[in-house]
């Protein structure tokens, strides 16, 4: 395996996952890193035009070359081309914000999404991931994982709301509850604050997990009764799409 090149990828994930420019000291202590290290690495990804340096600070930023390959990737995605049409029903149905996700490792993936036309609604970036288990896209798809799957999710358990599920126990009850629904629902934000949502898996050909369809905004219009009755579509969206990849329900 390739050192270096590990070391790069890590700097630059360390790179996309921050809100703000980083500086050579700060980078090297995160990743556990020589400064002389780190700005070798920054050098040879800032020559090959993945990050620049800020002239009033000195720190560094991604440039957007990444989300260029990433862009370019996704338009050869055949999910995100078969899904969008559910999604356009779906979000016609909610009025609320529709995202496709997929799942990897531990993380829900948000790949695709249409804006809600509500005043108020929910924000999703692309490319943003969440915990699995403390979002209704990643209780759904964890239905179609086995039960020792959960607990890969031990080291992760943290607060992040006043609703995230602190026990592998709780998490198992949400999926297995989703399991017997056909859908996953979050009343109250477990991920962040203030959203409720409604998913349900995709499941293509041969029954193979592709990823997961559903809506989410406020909670403060989104009660209970809105999540249950919108539900149906989020399944009939779901399902669409997974005929569309080849399943049959046969």
């Amino acid at each position: 395996m390739d050192k270096a090149f590990i070391k790069g990828l890590r700097l630059l994930e360390a790179l996309a996952q921050s809100e703000e420019p980083r500086g050579i000291s700060d980078l090297a202590s995160e990743l556990k890193l020589t400064k002389s290290n780190v700005h070798r690495l920054l050098a040879t990804l800032q020559t090959r035009g993945y990050v620049h340096q800020l002239p009033e600070n000195s720190r560094y930023e991604l440039s957007t070359k990444l989300w260029q390959l990433g862009t370019q990737v996704m338009g050869r995605n055949t999910l995100i081309k078969l899904a969008r049409p559910a999604m356009q029903r779906l979000a016609e149905v909610t009025r609320e914000t529709v995202h496709l996700s997929v799942l990897e490792d531990i993380f829900v993936v948000y790949i695709d999404k249409i804006d809600g036309s509500q005043h108020i609604r929910a924000h999703t970036r692309l490319g943003s991931r969440a915990p699995a288990f403390t979002v209704a896209s990643g209780k759904a798809m964890l239905t179609h994982k086995p039960d020792d799957f959960l607990e890969l999710f031990r080291p992760h358990l943290k607060r992040y709301t006043q609703t995230t599920r602190m026990t592998i126990t709780d998490i198992r009850k949400d999926v297995g509850l989703a399991r017997t629904q056909g859908y996953a629902t979050v009343l109250h934000g477990e991920w962040r604050e203030g959203i409720a949502a409604c998913a349900c898996a995709i499941v293509g050909r041969g029954g193979h997990l592709e990823g997961a369809i559903g809506f989410s905004g406020p909670d403060t219009r989104i009660k209970r009764k809105q999540l249950k009755d919108y539900s149906i579509h989020v399944v009939e969206a779901a399902r669409a799409i997974g005929s569309e990849l080849g399943h049959s329900s046969e």
